[in-house]
């Protein structure tokens, strides 16, 4: 074979997402501004299930952490006052950092549940999330790693079971009158559980549109809500935007207009805002988003094809349940451990093949180790994480280049192959 040099991610940055930027630049106005609210509207309206009225209000922001972490803020998720206890949110132990590090950020109580041990997933174990919620859990931020939907049905199933002990201590927490649902689809704009997309099932949901997604503004995300009894859509979006600009009750782009400089800091908020430079890259992604993530799921047959008969192991990316964004191509070759797997990734490095790992657990992670966290009390999420390599998959891959990543896999990993199947 001829070598080839396979990135394990590059962008679909097409002329109109570059047309789309210099009509920006050319404007005047590159900062949060028009070209950020069309973006919020044409991504409601495509997150939106019009025949099952599934409606989404969506704010677009910096990244997927700070709308995790303006969900936890518009919930009141913090210290509880008048003593040392801590509100109580739990995620999974398998994921990356984002997930936990709000929690940390608002000052509540990280909870880590170990993966499920069914095959072919990496979810939380539901039993054990049942088990962790108490009379101080404000809310559950499940991850859809790989842009694979979680089991929402499961989840709401608990959350509703353990009503009868959930404590409320916040407008939008009465509101719910149970735990809070936050997803945390960074990987998953696109995907459907049960014929709703994603970003309309959970209360909150977090998307992420870094560099590295199938979707992209550069940097950037985006926070969708549903509609809460007794609270005004449009006034938590309006805190929404407070919280992403110092607290300032009008934005740049407002304050812009003749005689209308006037305005009041309501807190001492933060700032994560989208800029219209951004929104612009956006706006053409979103009009080309249904063929890009077609693209991925021809690619992921590809791969299927050529390696669920060899008894590697992959994510299922469709079910009669869900349909995945097609974000990570993720396998598993039983019986390797950590070292082998390294080994991998720098033998395909040889072919010019680069391969990754999603995730690191993160109790084996420093900041989460001096957070008192160990890794023996999650074997499972450890175990799925030692025989991990994530392939290339994205939409700018060619055919050719695909049939030479499966090559190049089959040949370095056949030895391990053949001495676990001699067991």
């Amino acid at each position: 074979m001829e070598k080839r040099e396979i990135k394990f991610t590059i962008p679909d940055i097409s002329q109109l997402e570059i047309d789309n930027v210099a009509e920006v630049l050319r404007s005047g106005w590159i900062t949060t501004g028009p070209k950020t609210k069309l973006l919020e509207k044409k991504l409601a309206e495509y997150l939106t299930n019009k025949e099952k009225q599934e409606c989404a209000r969506c704010v677009c922001l910096n990244s997927a952490t700070a709308s995790l972490e303006i969900a936890l803020r518009l919930l009141g998720v913090g210290p509880q006052s008048g003593g040392s206890l801590k509100d109580e949110v739990i995620t999974c132990a398998y994921t990356y950092t984002s997930s936990a590090s709000v929690i940390n950020h608002v000052g509540a109580k990280i909870v880590l549940i170990d993966c499920s041990n069914k095959n072919g997933s990496i979810e939380m174990n539901y039993e054990k999330l049942e088990g962790a919620i108490n009379e101080n859990t404000k809310a559950i931020i499940p991850v859809d790693i790989a842009g694979v939907p979680c089991d929402y049905e499961k989840i709401f199933e608990i959350v509703n079971r353990k009503k009868d002990i959930f404590v409320a201590t916040s407008k939008v927490q009465k509101s719910l009158g149970r735990v809070a649902i936050i997803d945390d689809a960074a990987h998953a704009i696109g995907a459907l559980y049960k014929g709703k997309r994603i970003g309309t099932i959970a209360d909150f949901t977090a998307f992420s549109f870094h560099a590295t997604k199938n979707f992209t503004t550069g940097e950037g995300g985006a926070l969708t809500f549903k509609h809460f009894d007794g609270i005004d859509d449009d006034d938590l979006y309006h805190q929404i935007q407070l919280y992403s600009l110092h607290g300032q009750n009008k934005d740049a782009y407002s304050k812009e207009r003749l005689g209308a400089w006037e305005y009041d800091v309501v807190g001492t908020w933060y700032k994560s805002n989208m800029t219209d430079i951004m929104a612009a890259i956006g706006l053409g992604q979103l009009e080309r988003y249904p063929e890009m993530v077609s693209r991925r799921h021809e690619i992921i047959k590809m791969y299927d094809k050529a390696f669920k008969p060899l008894g590697i192991e992959t994510l299922n990316h469709c079910t009669n349940d869900y349909i995945s964004s097609g974000h990570i191509y993720a396998t598993r070759i039983p019986g390797i451990n950590c070292a082998e797997r390294n080994e991998i990734i720098v033998e395909l490095s040889k072919f010019g093949v680069c391969a990754n790992v999603h995730f690191k657990p993160l109790p084996l992670l420093t900041a989460y180790k001096n957070l008192g966290f160990d890794i023996k009390e999650y074997p499972i999420a450890y175990a799925k994480f030692e025989n991990e390599i994530s392939l290339p998959l994205y939409s700018k891959l060619s055919n050719e280049d695909v049939n030479y990543v499966i090559e190049c896999f089959k040949s370095v990993v056949s030895k391990y192959l053949d001495k676990e199947n001699k067991k």
